[in-house]
């Protein structure tokens, strides 16, 4: 992390690689209508699309951190240890705030984001809420 910028991260449950992009594709066509292969990935790019959603692109604006997207394969391991460690499912949203660098919160969990990954407002009142109750200091 550099200076005193905070970030949140958004882990989708897929794979960047065009092949994870296929086995997402079939495993979102496979899944009933009212569940979801990956709520981030709803929550961002509206289910499907390749490019992220105007209504996630304003939403992204008003979060008060830096905001990082990755797929599974993307992970540092930083971060990948931490999932596993703590025995995460993805998609998972974490927190690190500027003050403490290298400690990671968990914002919200896949069950959090499945409540919210059609209202982007919602999304963004849970995680300000959430952010302050696990001592995360948004700023970017």
């Amino acid at each position: 992390m550099t200076g005193s910028t905070s970030v949140i991260y958004i882990l989708y449950n897929a794979k960047a690689s065009l092949l994870g992009k296929l086995h997402y594709v079939c495993r979102k066509l496979g899944t009933p209508a009212d569940q979801s292969a990956c709520a981030a990935c709803d929550l961002t790019h509206g289910g499907l699309r390749l490019d992220e959603s105007a209504e996630w692109k304003a939403t992204k604006q008003k979060i008060p951190a830096q905001v990082k997207q990755l797929h599974t394969d993307e992970l540092t391991p930083e971060l990948s240890e931490f999932v596993s460690a703590n025995k995460l499912r993805y998609p998972v949203v974490l927190g690190q705030d500027s003050k403490s660098e290298s400690t990671l919160k968990v914002l919200l969990t896949s069950e959090d984001l499945a409540g919210v990954s059609k209202n982007h407002s919602g999304f963004l009142s849970l995680l300000l809420q959430r952010a302050k109750e696990k001592g995360v200091d948004l700023q970017k």
